[in-house]
């Protein structure tokens, strides 16, 4: 896979845990992209969403004591795809959501990049 395969993609990363979120903006800016976030709340999310409309993005589904359900409704609502992230299982997600892509944690980088193309050609 092309080391630069993100560039001119905006990606939206969600997730509260200041290393994780760190990590992947990291491996994110390194493939090309520009990393929108990472923010740690729905709240911030979705402000950032009034702003900026990313390509993609990477949510994690427990937010302190949060979901992050809102950021995908309105994802979806603008048509942006987007993968769920999460060290759980599926079990208490909504059935609007049964078959969104879902990626474990601990991530690896070539699972990442792998669904990140994936969602980037079928929106294109």
């Amino acid at each position: 896979m092309a080391k630069d395969f993100l560039a001119g993609h905006r990606v939206l990363v969600v997730e509260d845990d200041y290393f994780i979120a760190s990590d992947l903006k990291g491996e994110l800016v390194a493939a090309g992209a520009t990393v929108i976030g990472p923010d740690p709340s729905v709240e911030a999310a979705l402000d950032l969403l009034e702003e900026d409309r990313p390509d993609a993005a990477i949510l994690d589904v427990n937010l302190l004591d949060e979901k992050v359900f809102p950021v995908a409704d309105a994802l979806t609502s603008d048509g942006v795809p987007f993968c769920f992230m999460s060290g759980y299982d599926r079990r208490g997600m909504p059935e609007r959501y049964a078959t969104a892509c879902w990626l474990q944690k601990p991530l690896g980088r070539p699972k990442l990049m792998s669904e990140l193309r994936r969602l980037l050609d079928r929106a294109a």
